[in-house]
């Protein structure tokens, strides 16, 4: 199980990459493992101004369906694609390829809430 030192993540299992106000977000090595085979993608809030764990989207394993919260306020910008054909994507490489979303962060400060990469090893056990 991969954890990345240089990105940041929740409690509720995503991660987050920041670059200036933009960031891009996905689920983890460890929360893909534990869905299982990833079937689909839905996110139907591109456009959309959300607040920190605002619900938006959800990804459909074989046997469950699990919300994706946002781990910073602001605007969703972008869908990976990608994920439309090829959901497992997630699965084989969920911090690369298997990206969700990318953002546009409309408040900065709240990046201070997130765990680095040895508090995510706590919060699951690594």
């Amino acid at each position: 199980m991969e954890i990345k030192p240089e990105l940041k993540y929740t409690k509720d299992h995503e991660w987050i990459s920041v670059d200036g106000d933009q960031a891009t977000i996905g689920i983890t090595d460890y929360a893909q493992g534990e869905l299982g085979d990833i079937v689909y993608v839905e996110i139907e809030s591109i456009g959309d101004e959300l607040q920190k764990e605002e619900i938006f989207g959800s990804v459909e394993a074989v046997k469950t369906v699990s919300d994706l919260f946002l781990p910073v306020s602001g605007e969703i910008i972008e869908m990976n694609e990608n994920l439309e054909d090829n959901p497992e994507l997630i699965n084989e490489d969920p911090y690369g390829n298997g990206w969700i979303i990318k953002m546009r962060i409309s408040d900065q400060s709240e990046l201070s809430d997130l765990l680095g990469a040895e508090e995510y090893k706590e919060l699951i056990g690594a």
